[in-house]
């Protein structure tokens, strides 16, 4: 975590048209911590679990979301990093397991492979397979 101070003086003028005053100047310092932004991924995770839940890792990925949001909201950055990093990579796993899946739907109906098992289990309750 990075910590930067910023100086800021704050000058009294005097009251008096004298350029040659004998009123002491004052500063003030004033520490500002700029901490690291800490992504939740929530509306990843909440997209994978709304249209691309594969085995529910959608929804695990939001509940570490959620829970990466309040560390964060209680100022435990590394908390809240570990949780957003989990849920980082359950992202990219729903993510490549449900575009896996319809790459291979499209090429079983690109081949017709689903037509056939269609027409095979018409055909096997035709003939009383069933």
């Amino acid at each position: 975590m990075v910590k930067q101070e910023h100086e800021v003086a704050v000058l009294e003028m005097p009251l008096s048209p004298v350029p040659h005053s004998s009123a002491p100047m004052t500063s003030t310092v004033i520490n500002i911590r700029s901490e690291t932004s800490v992504p939740d991924h929530v509306v990843w995770s909440l997209f994978n679990t709304l249209f691309l839940n594969c085995c529910c890792l959608g929804f695990v990925a939001f509940a570490y979301s959620v829970k990466s949001r309040d560390r964060k909201m209680v100022g435990d950055v590394t908390g809240a990093q570990s949780y957003a990093s989990t849920a980082k990579c359950l992202n990219i796993c729903a993510l490549v397991f449900s575009i896996l899946l319809i790459i291979g739907f499209i090429i079983l109906s690109a081949t017709g492979t689903v037509m056939n098992l269609q027409a095979f289990s018409q055909t096997l309750k035709d003939h009383g397979g069933y």
